[in-house]
């Protein structure tokens, strides 16, 4: 592509502070962070996971964490040296210099968000049906019906997000508590249970190798499932311009998240665990996003709080969805803006000044995404897009970890540390992350499709961009999806 510039990269508070208000203090970015993380991983994760290895469904989760924990550790020593709003495009373009690579990372995370909502999706469709069906009000329809209530929830996702949804920070408290509360009733479903004489506790260490993989491979593959409830702590990173005194609070806040997730994880593994049978669990695979629904169900006969659940995880997964596609189209948007995508990819609203093309792309993408997974009767659609979405990150992770190893040798003696990544902690999560991204832990070969396509598919446009600039010489020059504020000056989020 014609020349870019560096400036936005290497600008720094002190030569050019930045123009957003810091409005969040440790309380405000904890629940953010939480919040952030929650969503609707776990939800979308755990009965594939239990499906897998059958009691230890708790072990996965854990590893995940120990291995998000580490490259967190990564992004904590970035941010604090270069505490801008582009993350990981930022770190690979510090790193390396590479446009290109630049480029790659940036769009990667774009599709990350598409595959994350299009999964949210799914999840919300069929956490709406089991409440419907629940209440008495309907039976539990086909996959068509679930597809299509899928697909026309993005749908108004487009028209909410054309609309212009500012992140308000006291909304997102709100969501937080909601999906907390959502996970609370599961866990408190669970040791209600137990405190009945019912369930059985000793099945938490109960492995069931149900696809004959053997301890090591099955574990790892539930731990590259469970890296999907994990992520959304990097997209805290987005926020750092609008927190206050962020190079000191973000480590212990971010590590506090990043616990308190893993915890509510490991009592919700432990809950389904002890309320569903052995039988139960190796059956909830087909369960896809309905499987803590199922927990409530079973857990809870005489009470009516599972036919309130299914609403309450309809909202949370909803929340994360619509960040999702907020971040999508506004990093396609700003590549647009920046001639590293086509132009027209950039167009707004002229009332609301929202980046419609940039919503209509991200939303048909999806839309697409969906019809193919779904496409396939075989196909357990929330495992192959959470999958996707999975890896996709954990390439992301992998250089970000490469870049932290990087940027550390560069680094200015006479500028202050307040954070480093203790010794070869970067190298050891760069190779985690690479591994979990690999074909031996049992990912299905679709989400490497579905991955690849969209990566062409983006690929292909800057070619495009690319041919039309060197011909013209009209490239503006600005690095890959830096700015990150979209045209109605909402700054984009992730999962």
């Amino acid at each position: 592509m014609s020349t870019m510039s560096d400036d936005v990269f290497d600008a720094t508070p002190e030569s050019d502070p930045p123009a957003l208000k810091r409005v969040l203090g440790p309380k405000l970015l904890l629940l953010f962070i939480v919040g952030d993380i929650l969503g609707a991983g776990v939800y979308a994760v755990t009965g594939t996971m239990a499906g897998t290895v059958g009691g230890v469904v708790w072990l996965p989760f854990l590893l995940a964490f120990v291995v998000a924990t580490m490259t967190a550790f990564s992004y904590l020593e970035l941010v604090t040296q270069y505490p801008q709003a582009a993350s990981a495009a930022l770190y690979a373009h510090k790193a390396f210099g590479i446009h290109f690579v630049t480029f790659l990372v940036a769009f990667a995370v774009v599709c990350s968000g598409i595959t994350s909502a299009s999964t949210s999706a799914n999840v919300l469709a069929q956490n709406l049906f089991g409440g419907l069906e629940i209440n008495g009000w309907m039976g539990m329809p086909g996959q068509g019906a679930v597809t299509a209530v899928a697909m026309g929830f993005m749908v108004l996702l487009a028209v909410v997000n054309l609309r212009g949804v500012g992140e308000s920070v006291k909304f997102n408290v709100v969501l937080t508590l909601v999906e907390m509360t959502a996970l609370c009733i599961v866990i408190g479903v669970g040791f209600s249970v137990m405190a009945q004489g019912g369930g059985n506790f000793s099945e938490i260490t109960v492995f069931t190798d149900s696809q004959d993989k053997g301890l090591f491979l099955a574990v790892t593959a539930a731990t590259s499932i469970a890296f999907f409830a994990m992520v959304g702590f990097e997209d805290s990173v987005n926020m750092v311009e609008e927190t206050q005194n962020p190079e000191r609070i973000f480590p212990r806040t971010m590590l506090t998240g990043l616990g308190i997730a893993v915890i509510l994880y490991m009592l919700v593994a432990v809950s389904v665990v002890t309320v569903l049978s052995p039988t139960e669990l190796e059956g909830i695979r087909e369960a896809e996003g309905a499987a803590l629904l199922e927990v409530v169900h079973k857990g809870s006969p005489d009470f009516p709080i599972d036919q309130v659940f299914p609403f309450l995880a309809v909202f949370a997964v909803a929340n994360t969805a619509l960040i999702n596609m907020l971040m999508a189209s506004r990093l396609i948007y700003g590549m647009a803006r920046q001639d590293v995508l086509p132009r027209p990819l950039g167009k707004v609203l002229p009332v609301r000044c929202t980046p419609w093309a940039g919503i209509v792309f991200s939303t048909v993408l999806a839309l697409g995404l969906i019809w193919y997974v779904t496409s396939d009767p075989d196909s357990n659609v929330v495992a192959n897009l959470s999958g996707t979405t999975a890896f996709l990150l954990l390439c992301v992770f992998t250089l970000v970890n490469v870049a932290c190893v990087v940027l550390r040798r560069k680094r200015d003696p006479s500028r202050e540390v307040f954070f480093t990544s203790p010794g070869p902690l970067p190298i050891i999560a760069a190779v985690l992350c690479a591994s979990l991204a690999g074909p031996w832990v049992g990912r299905n070969v679709i989400q490497y499709q579905i991955a690849g396509g969209l990566m062409a598919i983006g690929v292909v446009l800057w070619l495009i961009t690319w041919l039309i600039n060197r011909r013209t010489n009209t490239g503006k020059g600005e690095p890959v999806g830096v700015r990150g504020a979209g045209p109605d000056g909402q700054e984009p989020s992730g999962h």
